[in-house]
């Protein structure tokens, strides 16, 4: 006999999960108490937005589903926001809710929430567990709907009588292997299609990805010599230095690479969406138009079609066509001239462009391109800060970029110490805007409880920039909103027991990196940048004169 938090514990550890991110709450003490034992770390965070996102960074990091423990109400609906991120960015994660008791339901007890009816839109399955001799049934199922097809999140709810209640029940059989399907004809097929093209284009994105697949992707480029474009965060699939890396399709995405995508008579999509973040918003690419050609790879049947139609298609995750790809012969494709015209569009794109100020973000990102180790990990979450990452640092290796492709504000931080806590032998380095940063700082205790030592650059400029632009580019001087009164970050660092740095000269930086990554501490520099330099491309000055503002 096993009380239900000790059946979940036995489980997990059968799965091979080593660490779940929790806050812990009266209604899962069951469950507690089975993770007392189990020799799984227990990461404790501070707010459950924060366990959430680390548990999705985990997933995303990993590839097994990342595992994250929250009590009912309040902690369920501020977990929801790493379940979107999760959801949006097709990683394999499970949250465990607590709930209230069995015979409580229904008459809006403490923190009563129907879960299934509010993470329903979020999450691939949820389901609530009545049955405490059905546990192995619900989180095997649990595993192979987050892994499945298209991986995403899961949510079980778990009253906390059930979870207390004991069983005699069996664990659930480790799932058997599959056997994987000989792709080598469909990728003659795809390398035969897309040279009937005269302008090819291949864009690669979504789960499943690792650092072979990384490397088969190059091969296959290059012996095809054709252009590869990658996804909304998705810069590690394909080293950056390669000749056929044409650049990354993002929120302010190369205007030359938005010109190719239009042009392109043959879309190669592997792995990839083709979502609204890759197409501008559906308008590089117009939703039932025949032009140009798609031949769809996708894991999830159900993503083929589902915005534009596909001449070709197959269902197969993306490594595994990639794989069959970098094995075929070159098929005569004539394309160099279009091949090189990407690469130098991207490597113009790419050159640092002057912004104001007496230290500027080009030359912060360009510096961490030039030094930091091939291995090293970035994270970051949403803001205007971003953009500077995304068009001048360069990655080299997979598994080496940790953002949210849901655009999640906060995530950088979480996923951070997630990273360093998988990797502890690896530089991680978190970029953040000042608002970003502060949505989860909470967790800097987190990181320094558990051995975590994240290098977080905090881009200070005091002001939630994304919006500040839209809003100067709409209403030009009408600022409402967007101005933040920000605290001292490297003193903030430094009384969680971390080392906090100030910098607002250029020439101070690299010193000040050096410090702080020799500090092996959770480390804080802190940027003062001139709000002026709002983008990679205008000031505030340039958006307010285009929109005819003073």
């Amino acid at each position: 006999m096993r009380h239900g938090g000790q059946i979940l514990s036995d489980h997990l550890k059968r799965r091979g999960i080593r660490r779940v991110f929790s806050v812990p709450g009266e209604s899962f003490l069951a469950a507690l108490d089975g993770l007392h034992e189990s020799g799984i770390d227990n990461i404790v965070c501070r707010h459950e937005g924060g366990a959430a996102m680390m548990a999705e960074a985990h997933g995303k990091i990993t590839g097994q589903p990342g595992i994250a423990f929250v009590t009912r109400g309040p902690g369920a609906t501020n977990a929801s926001s790493g379940v979107h991120v999760a959801r949006q960015d097709s990683t394999p994660m499970i949250l465990f809710v607590g709930q209230v008791a069995r015979d409580h339901r229904d008459r809006e007890a403490f923190q009563e929430v129907d879960f299934r009816a509010m993470f329903a839109p979020l999450a691939k399955w949820v389901a609530e567990i009545d049955q405490t001799d059905r546990l192995p049934e619900y989180l095997d199922r649990a595993f192979n709907v987050a892994l499945s097809g298209r991986p995403g999140p899961v949510v079980l709810s778990l009253p906390e009588d059930m979870l207390s209640d004991s069983a005699d029940v069996a664990d659930a059989p480790l799932p058997g292997g599959r056997i994987a399907p000989d792709l080598t004809e469909p990728a003659m097929q795809a390398i035969d299609w897309l040279a009937e093209g005269k302008r090819p284009l291949v864009v690669v994105g979504g789960p499943h990805w690792s650092s072979n697949a990384a490397e088969e992707l190059g091969r296959f480029a290059a012996v095809q010599g054709v252009p590869v474009a990658v996804g909304f965060r998705r810069q590690d699939y394909l080293d950056n230095d390669h000749a056929c890396f044409a650049g990354d399709l993002n929120v302010g995405m190369s205007p030359a690479l938005a010109r190719r995508m239009q042009e392109a008579d043959r879309l190669l999509v592997i792995g990839s969406r083709l979502g609204d973040i890759e197409t501008r918003g559906y308008s590089l690419l117009k939703p039932g138009s025949d032009s140009p050609a798609i031949f769809h790879v996708h894991a999830d049947a159900d993503e083929i079609g589902r915005v534009y139609p596909a001449e070709m298609s197959l269902v197969c995750t993306a490594p595994a066509f990639v794989s069959a790809l970098a094995e075929c012969p070159g098929r005569g494709g004539d394309w160099h001239d279009w091949t090189a015209q990407a690469r130098q569009d991207y490597l113009d794109w790419a050159t640092p462009r002057a912004t104001p100020g007496a230290i500027r973000q080009e030359d912060v990102i360009s510096w961490l391109s030039e030094n930091l180790p091939a291995d090293a990990i970035l994270t970051n979450g949403a803001g205007n800060y971003a953009a500077f990452l995304h068009r001048y640092f360069r990655y080299k290796r997979y598994g080496t970029q940790l953002a949210p492709t849901s655009g999640s504000m906060g995530y950088g931080f979480p996923a951070a110490i997630s990273a360093s806590l998988e990797y502890p032998g690896r530089q991680v380095v978190c970029l953040a805007g000042d608002g970003c940063f502060q949505m989860t700082l909470n967790e800097m205790s987190t990181a320094i409880q558990h051995g975590a030592t994240p290098l977080v650059i905090v881009m200070n400029n005091g002001q939630y920039g994304t919006i500040r632009m839209h809003q100067e580019r709409t209403y030009p001087g009408r600022v409402s909103g967007t101005g933040l009164a920000n605290p001292d970050f490297a003193a903030l660092a430094r009384a969680y027991g971390g080392h906090g740095e100030t910098v607002d000269k250029q020439e101070d930086f690299a010193a000040a990196f050096e410090r702080a990554r020799a500090a092996a501490l959770p480390a804080v520099i802190e940027v003062r940048l001139d709000p002026e330099a709002i983008s990679t491309t205008a000031t505030i000055a340039d958006l307010r004169a285009s929109a005819g503002g003073v």
